[in-house]
């Protein structure tokens, strides 16, 4: 197969020396022009204008500008994504909302492969509200949204450990038959993969920006909100710049008619222009190529993997179809395997307890890279390089 989109793209990133990047699940590489980007925001437009850049360069809307970017990427129809925050905040207004437009009592459902930080959400905003939350294994997700007791179904879509990928389509169908409202988190699906929150009629969707689109480290999350709800929730942070007039400083607040009334606080300038240059390599991209292709190097790199008959186990999805673009492989020792990995420019990352990921994105990685990725890992598990006791000390990021 031809990696197209490699031969195309990978030369508008910034990548060091020697590095096989196969990482970007987690924090996708930066992109050359956005350095212009940066520069610009900060000497021309911070520099110069000052106070003057709020109107002069459009500050203000930037989160409605990006927003319409991301909405192109997920099938979204115009003005129904916003952008700003923390991925965390942006949650917690999704299940708000679910809970104003849902028109049952019941529980949260979700499932325990779920991310951490999205079930601390949950329950962190559901315990106010003397709503129950139902963590269910994740093969019992669809048997369960037949209890009659379930209001809303909170799931991410593609497992951050071991990628698999949720049947987005058929959940929801299930899901809105039965009067179910769907919160979906597409933090490892965004730039990944086609998806399409109108045509599936989706609820709520949020997601980061600093993984496939490669908006940089702390990058501010969208949220989604399908256009039949957003006039129907009272948002639950009432933010300044959610207000319908937000300069005439009423005391009194009174929500934005559209998607503005889920923006809270002034937007973070300098990392949305950042993002909004990252973007911009979307307008010419097949999101079905990247899937395609993405598909190619996941498959070659876990053949290449079981050829070595080196005890790592296989927790991803064989069926290509079935995971998202990650592959997870669990052995023992994973951490100091992988800081060994890394030692020698192979990108990788550790997830507790055992788990060694690696993301592809067909953009800047290749077969060359799968090859020489499963030769390093060959040598350090050979001669095991990876007992060195260097490799077992724990860093604060894993």
């Amino acid at each position: 197969m031809v990696n197209t989109l490699y031969k195309k793209y990978r030369s508008l990133f910034q990548m060091p020396k020697d590095w096989i990047y196969l990482d970007g699940n987690s924090l996708g590489p930066l992109q050359k022009n956005n350095l212009k980007s940066l520069y610009n925001v900060t000497s021309n437009e911070w520099g110069k204008q000052i106070i003057k850049g709020w109107n002069k360069s459009g500050w203000m809307t930037q989160p409605d500008k990006i927003g319409n970017q991301i909405a192109n990427l997920i099938g979204a129809d115009k003005n129904t994504v916003t952008v700003g925050d923390s991925l965390a905040i942006k949650l917690y207004q999704a299940l708000s909302g679910a809970t104003q437009v849902s028109k049952t009592n019941g529980c949260l459902l979700s499932d325990d492969s779920n991310f951490p930080s999205d079930l601390y959400i949950a329950n962190s905003f559901l315990k106010d509200k003397n709503l129950p939350m139902r963590i269910v294994k994740r093969n019992k997700i669809k048997g369960e949204l037949k209890n009659k007791n379930v209001s809303i179904l909170m799931l991410t879509h593609v497992d951050y450990r071991n990628g698999e990928i949720y049947d987005l389509n058929k959940l929801s169908k299930i899901a809105q038959k039965l009067g179910i409202i769907t919160v979906w988190d597409l933090a490892h699906s965004v730039g990944a993969l086609p998806v399409n929150v109108k045509k599936e009629n989706i609820d709520f969707a949020v997601g980061c920006t600093y993984k496939y689109l490669c908006g940089g480290p702390g990058s501010p999350a969208f949220i989604y909100v399908n256009p039949k709800h957003i006039k129907k929730i009272n948002p639950v942070i009432a933010g300044w710049l959610g207000h319908q007039k937000p300069f005439d400083f009423d005391i009194s607040y009174k929500p934005a008619e559209d998607i503005k009334r889920f923006r809270i606080g002034t937007p973070p300038v300098i990392q949305m222009a950042i993002l909004e240059s990252a973007l911009k390599i979307w307008k010419n991209i097949d999101l079905n190529i990247v899937r395609k292709e993405a598909e190619f190097l996941t498959s070659f790199f876990i053949k290449r993997i079981n050829r070595l008959n080196c005890k790592m186990i296989l927790l991803s999805p064989i069926k290509p179809e079935k995971r998202g673009s990650q592959v997870s492989f669990q052995t023992d020792n994973a951490y100091e395997k992988m800081q060994a990995l890394i030692d020698f420019n192979v990108i990788g990352d550790y997830r507790e307890p055992d788990i060694m990921r690696f993301g592809f994105n067909p953009l800047y990685n290749s077969e060359k890279d799968v090859i020489k990725a499963t030769e390093i890992l060959k040598f350090i598990l050979k001669k095991d390089i990876w007992k060195k006791k260097k490799y077992a000390k724990r860093k604060l990021v894993t």
